[in-house]
């Protein structure tokens, strides 16, 4: 069994052929006693720009007689990933398994269930990812907003039109295969190994259509432009689905109904209420993007390396500390553009996208401030009323068209101020505003104070010409639907929500093993069709 080996540390100036040599070092062995090598994980070590290094983590393999020798030693042997079959339950699978939303969550749901011979039937109020990239299009470059297929909905979720991040804090063995899966069908090959991933959002439209295409062979379903409108339970247990589409309402019976529906759909939370549903309120956080010249990026993290093609575009994390509350980066686009990520009528919403290349002249990232229940409403739908009342002022301050209100770090500071060395990438447009039309006060002065901290760490932050555009308000679902061990929703047995939207996710690894585990409970209860 092959000996892994951490820390194994390569210069920016070497080339990987030289691993051998430092595993042979580490294991203080001969070179040649290496039989095989293999690269499990790649991290960037860019604290010291003078010394800018990868670590590696390695499986390598000698002879039985050296591999056993070693262990003894204490050198730890390669464990397999433990990821069992899953369990089939005994009960007849009358009627559908209807899997809502189309996102991460919904698209590893429907492809375990598909993958077991379940034949799920996926309802997505969006369009097929093609389709839905056009309208996003003609979104951007015209201000006209599809409320049914934007960034939010359709086919891959909002992911879609982001970084295609794959990296999660989550330690279930499912990520691995979460993994596998997105490079089976479509991603580079290198997110098998690097320890912080992405896509990036050409590759990921790819990959997303695929993924379908296999649902489809092995026996799913799935339907665009079907929203989800209602949902009848009998006694307890969900019983039946209505749904709207171009040619009319349909109501379609289920066994189970996993919902993948996002956290876009204000629609959804209060069908979910009216139906008896159980939801909470959810501490999230909110506030703008910020837009950095990609070199001066580069240079603030790599130094005299910046050029190097091995490191690509820089990434960074900033979190500060104002008062009571916590203020951070979030989703860093290294090389990208703010993206609007508008859903509903007369709501400015932004995010960030990069392509895989990460080639653009700027990199952005979003600088939120976090919000609790002190600073809402009280009820489930609180905190969206919230967000909703921070996008409909981000509208009114940006003007017509869905342009988003944006001004300079020198401005929020409260110095004269224009546009100039940096140049706001968000389509369709932006207009100079002045953030307090749309900010809190006390996320107004948490995202100021916080970023002359973010400064004083990475030179350049603070710069007076970076430019700021509102606002970022979908870091996280404001709700949570409360569930059972089982999964389950508390107060509707067979109701299975999963995702961000629900809750209980914070990116794509997170969302889609989220969906694969509730696909097991369904398939624990039923047996395939």
């Amino acid at each position: 069994m092959p000996i892994v080996l951490n820390q194994i540390k390569l210069p920016i100036e070497e080339n990987e052929s030289s691993l051998s040599i430092h595993a042979a070092r580490a294991l203080a062995v001969p070179a040649k006693a290496i039989v095989g090598l293999r690269v499990v994980r790649i991290s960037l070590d860019a604290r010291k720009k003078d010394a800018i290094s990868f670590n590696y983590t390695l499986e390598v393999s000698l002879s039985p007689q050296d591999e056993t020798r070693l262990a003894k030693k204490g050198f730890a042997l390669a464990q397999p990933l433990k990821l069992g079959e899953p369990i089939f339950g005994t009960k007849p699978l009358d009627k559908p398994i209807i899997v809502v939303g189309f996102g991460p969550a919904g698209l590893f749901a429907a492809y375990t269930l598909a993958k077991y011979g379940y034949k799920p039937i996926v309802l997505e109020r969006g369009k097929c990812v093609d389709d839905r990239r056009r309208d996003v299009e003609t979104f951007w470059r015209t201000g006209k907003l599809n409320t049914e297929s934007n960034v939010m909905f359709g086919e891959g979720g909002a992911g879609t039109f982001s970084d295609g991040k794959l990296t999660t804090r989550i330690k279930d063995p499912r990520a691995h295969k979460v993994i596998e899966l997105l490079h089976r069908f479509g991603a580079p090959e290198e997110i098998t190994v690097m320890a912080k991933p992405h896509i990036g959002t050409d590759r990921l439209i790819e990959t997303v259509r695929n993924m379908r295409q296999e649902i489809a062979a092995l026996g799913g379903e799935v339907r665009f432009e079907a929203k989800l409108s209602g949902i009848e339970r009998e006694d307890n247990h969900i019983a039946a689905t209505i749904v709207q589409t171009p040619h009319g309402e349909e109501r379609i019976e289920c066994s189970a109904l996993i919902l993948a529906a996002g956290q876009g759909g204000r629609d959804t939370y209060e069908l979910l209420l009216n139906a008896g549903v159980e939801l909470v309120p959810k501490p999230f956080a909110a506030g703008v993007r910020i837009e950095h010249p990609r070199e001066m990026i580069d240079r603030a993290q790599y130094g005299k390396h910046m050029d190097n093609p091995r490191l690509g575009a820089a990434e960074y994390q900033l979190t500060s500390q104002q008062g009571d509350r916590g203020v951070y980066t979030f989703c860093m686009c290294p090389g990208g553009v703010v993206v609007a990520s508008s859903s509903g009528e007369e709501q400015v919403v932004v995010n960030g996208m990069s392509y895989y290349a990460r080639n653009g002249e700027n990199s952005n990232a979003a600088v939120v401030v976090q919000v609790g229940e002190k600073d809402y409403p009280a009820g489930p739908l609180g905190g969206l009323d919230f967000r909703e009342r921070l996008e409909k002022a981000a509208f009114i301050a940006g003007g017509a068209d869905y342009r988003a209100p944006a001004c300079t770090v020198g401005a929020l500071n409260g110095k004269a101020s224009a546009f100039a060395s940096v140049k706001p990438t968000y389509r369709p447009g932006v207009k100079f505003a002045d953030m307090h039309s749309v900010l809190p006060d006390f996320m107004y002065e948490g995202i100021r104070l916080g970023l002359k901290d973010f400064g004083r760490r990475l030179k350049g932050y603070d710069t007076e010409d970076a430019v700021i555009t509102a606002v970022e308000s979908r870091t996280s679902s404001p709700v949570r639907i409360p569930r059972t061990e089982t999964g389950e929703a508390t107060r509707m047995a067979g109701l299975y929500p999963v995702g961000e939207g629900a809750g209980y996710a914070g990116g794509i690894v997170s969302a889609a093993v989220d969906g694969m585990k509730a696909a097991e409970h369904i398939m624990a209860i039923y047996k395939g069709v």
